[in-house]
């Protein structure tokens, strides 16, 4: 049995999450996801808008995913020692570099490979720009009670 493990904050859920569980899953017989936690999030992206938990939550709804985690608030290399993959998958804007992940997992005892998966081919659907979609269209309602 092949295990992959994904990773990232899945703030707000969008069509390109789903594209990279997708691609991930296609890697492996299990899936596990691991979703950032919150101080993590706001170290590496932003202050999330949905808390953790729930975020945890809907992902383990999605389709492609047989588990889904919390990280580590310390060390993310100490989920990988816990989930022990044979597969890390990188969404294509994930900072990571493929061979600095492979190393320090090999380091840890855990010899995965590290896969870097391709963008999703509508990019105006992450987060980020769905949320100043939603802020554009905010700003042509017109006010509360008329």
């Amino acid at each position: 049995m092949v295990r992959v493990m994904a990773t990232g904050v899945f703030d707000i859920l969008h069509p390109g999450h789903v594209y990279f569980l997708e691609e991930a899953r296609q890697l492996g017989d299990e899936l596990v996801v691991v979703v950032a936690r919150d101080q993590t999030a706001r170290r590496l992206k932003h202050e999330p808008y949905v808390p953790e938990a729930i975020r945890r939550e809907m992902v383990g709804a999605l389709k492609p995913v047989d588990r889904a985690i919390l990280g580590s608030t310390t060390d993310i290399y100490e989920t990988v020692v816990d989930v022990r993959p044979d597969v890390i998958a990188l969404g294509f804007d994930q900072k990571w570099n493929e061979k600095e992940v492979e190393a320090e997992c090999a380091r840890r005892g855990v010899p995965a490979r590290v896969q870097r998966l391709t963008a999703y081919p509508h990019d105006e659907l992450a987060t980020r720009r769905l949320v100043e979609r939603i802020l554009e269209r905010g700003k042509k309602l017109p006010p509360p009670g008329l």
